[in-house]
């Protein structure tokens, strides 16, 4: 083979970083993987708005059937994001012998293992480092660099909207709103953020990770999620006079043969490492039982870094190519590969931040605390903070390790007392291993 010819569909702002360096690095890339990778075609609905880069106007259309039909492609790009169409081009382009990489997160999350069957059955390959992380090489790192590990845990904040918002409250006092209108007008959040700031994002990249890690299916509707919108300033406030900072964290770990996967608002020591990933930036912090503690940090999103692991992947796919090499297929979404059993978020343990409204008069705390203890829950320590109204003030406690379940059912019961003006705050707490 002479050269790998590529197809690209979507040409949006992964798309056209990915064009940029294919187009602006030839010898670079051939340079590296040792014959030339040609940008052939590109598929985009817009294709009239300037990218502010030089394209052969030949190479632009707006059916991404062009694309898929091209005998002469042997990757194609798919970077249009969603379920639909993402999902059909995807299957017409393995099924029609080609190779694909994709940076689509939700799809993969929920429908990989179909992708990947129909992959297998081709003899294609399906690559998708940037579908987590953006220019962290994660899923390179747990497919290849730590394949002699049993992955004990993983704890990801990778959701860079989110961490902008949750630094923002932190060093400069904002709240929710006032730091979700900052992103928004930096480009840091969409209009609808939804998708962000409630967790669903963390939860599908999450869910790759862990199948990955675990070699088996974990399934997205198995994963707890919580976003960070009922954070407060009081609440950043709080957790640092305790020497904690909050943030959205992906958390997965495996024990006793099951899993447990879930995304929400984590109390992190202000010295551990992901307690320093600020702003739009990504930490993941990966235990295995040979190489103990690792921590990967990079921009985790964004044109370039993201375009950057996208063409690792079309380099990958193109040395295997050239060397005539089996496709590659994780082992967790292979055919005969095992489900995995997620334990429902009731059966967790962790310790708790809670922050009370109540009644500022005497015999309040024995009330709560009477309750935390029929529950069999510790209190490791309490404050009684300013006063929230002229009759209320706000008490925070931490407890010890205790399981979901039992925190659930004493928080309805204190909620019930008359002397608690406001829903209680409860936050989970977390220690890197």
């Amino acid at each position: 083979m002479k050269q790998v010819k590529v197809g690209l569909i979507g040409w949006g702002t992964i798309g056209v970083g990915v064009s940029r360096i294919l187009l602006e690095r030839p010898d670079l890339i051939e340079e590296k993987v040792g014959v030339p990778i040609r940008l052939v075609r590109i598929a985009d609905l817009d294709i009239s708005t300037p990218r502010g880069i030089q394209v052969d106007r030949s190479m632009l259309t707006t059916d991404a059937e062009v694309v898929l039909n091209d005998p002469e492609i042997d990757v194609v790009i798919e970077l249009i994001g969603g379920i639909e169409p993402a999902k059909s081009f995807i299957l017409k382009a393995i099924r029609g012998g080609k190779h694909v990489v994709t940076a689509n997160k939700a799809l993969l999350a929920q429908h990989a293992s179909e992708l990947f069957s129909e992959a297998y059955k081709a003899g294609v390959n399906l690559y998708f480092e940037g579908s987590v992380g953006g220019g962290i090489p994660i899923i390179k790192s747990l497919r290849e660099g730590l394949l002699a590990n049993r992955i004990r845990s993983i704890y990801g904040i990778i959701n860079g909207t989110a961490n902008y918002i949750l630094t923002k409250m932190t060093e400069e006092g904002s709240d929710f709103q006032e730091a979700l209108s900052e992103a928004q007008r930096n480009g840091y959040a969409e209009a609808d953020p939804t998708y962000d700031v409630e967790g669903y994002d963390a939860a599908h990249k999450i869910t790759i990770l862990s199948s990955l890690a675990y070699g088996g299916k974990v399934k997205l509707d198995d994963v707890y999620v919580e976003g960070i919108t009922k954070v407060t300033p009081k609440d950043i406030q709080y957790a640092g006079e305790l020497g904690y900072v909050i943030k959205l964290l992906a958390i997965s770990k495996f024990h006793d043969g099951r899993a447990e996967v879930r995304v929400h608002p984590t109390l992190l020591p202000q010295k551990s490492m992901l307690a320093s990933v600020r702003g739009v930036f990504n930490g993941i912090y990966v235990v295995g039982d040979a190489v103990g503690a690792t921590m990967f940090y990079g921009q985790g999103a964004g044109r370039m870094p993201t375009a950057s692991a996208v063409t690792a992947d079309i380099v990958d796919i193109a040395r295997r190519i050239i060397s005539k090499a089996p496709p590659y297929i994780p082992l967790c979404w292979r055919p005969d590969s095992p489900k995995i059993d997620v334990m429902d978020i009731e059966e967790c343990e962790s310790r708790y931040y809670v922050r009370y409204i109540v009644v500022d008069r005497a015999g309040v705390l024995a009330q709560i605390s009477g309750i935390l203890g029929r529950h069999n829950i510790s209190i490791a320590s309490v404050i009684q903070k300013e006063s929230y109204d002229e009759e209320s003030v706000y008490l925070v406690m931490m407890t010890h390790k205790a399981s979901e379940r039992a925190m659930r059912q004493a928080m309805e019961e204190i909620d019930r007392l008359d002397v608690v003006r406001a829903k209680s705050m409860v936050i989970r707490v977390e220690m890197e291993e």
